[in-house]
């Protein structure tokens, strides 16, 4: 079946940086569009970052240059490196998979930003 299964958050402080890695399973990995979502407490889920299968990107304003969206395809994982972590970036990261109207999501995984 499919899995999309989200790894590396945690606790970081200002200014750290946190690495994400989502590995899929179960499906076409590279003709799928590749995204990343955060959400934070009491808000609504948000588009953080995005790859599609021929490797073009898009980020939301609130991480561009810092954060960068990566996949590996001979791996099946999509990668979001983090960096000049502020507390804003406090949320839930999801990950998902999307191709022709199929869309699959991961568990998600914690990043928290604090000092």
């Amino acid at each position: 079946q499919v899995q999309l299964v989200e790894s590396g958050g945690g606790l970081q402080q200002p200014g750290g940086s946190l690495r994400l890695s989502c590995a899929a399973s179960g499906f076409t990995f590279s003709s799928y569009a590749m995204s990343w979502y955060h959400q934070a407490p009491g808000k609504e889920r948000e588009l953080v970052a995005a790859i599609n299968s021929g490797g073009s990107t898009a980020y939301a304003d609130s991480v561009k240059g810092r954060f960068t969206i990566s996949r590996e395809n001979a791996k099946n994982t999509v990668y979001l490196q983090m960096n000049s972590l502020i507390p804003e970036d406090t949320a839930v990261y999801y990950c998902r998979a999307a191709n022709s109207g199929r869309t699959y999501w991961g568990q998600g995984t914690q990043v928290t930003v604090s000092s």
